[in-house]
């Protein structure tokens, strides 16, 4: 599903990272940031990535929780600012996904901020993407997510 539906869901978390703009663009840019951001136990398996850059193409991949999974197509698109890119499910496990990624420098940085909006199935599907996709468990991956990015570039420094 393409367009936003009604009851869609606003999820934000900021940090800020003690890094150049071009590191933290450079670190999204490397074709293996979406698996250093998974934490684990999730497995990401990447089946197919026609990204150009952060704003053109896609990735197809799938996230495996357990013994389950979750398929996605995600399209790459510019995002809301001039420093900034998003990802749009366009087929997956929810009804609606955006993630907008939005670099901003800082006094100290770049602020980084993932804003998503997100809106789950009405059927069974559903109910497992409310429990890895919402609420604590979105938290807990975005916080591990900032984590990992500011541990990727205080180690390229």
């Amino acid at each position: 599903m393409n367009e936003r539906p009604a009851n869609t869901r606003q999820f934000e978390t900021t940090s800020t990272l003690p890094a150049t703009l071009d590191a933290v663009t450079r670190f999204h840019e490397d074709p293996r940031a979406l698996a250093r951001l998974t934490p684990p136990p999730i497995i990401m398996q990447l089946h197919r990535d026609d990204r150009r850059s952060l704003t053109d193409g896609e990735i197809e991949f799938t996230l495996w929780f357990g013994p389950i999974p979750f398929r996605w197509i995600a399209r790459h698109e510019p995002g809301p600012r001039p420093h900034s890119f998003a990802d749009r499910q366009v087929k997956g496990p929810l009804a609606y996904w955006r993630h907008e990624h939005i670099f901003r420098e800082v006094e100290g940085g770049v602020e980084l901020t993932d804003r998503i909006g997100l809106a789950h199935r009405r059927n069974l599907l559903g109910v497992f993407t409310r429990l890895a996709f919402d609420g604590l468990p979105l938290r807990i991956l975005f916080a591990y997510r900032h984590w990992r990015t500011r541990r990727a570039l205080r180690r390229r420094r």
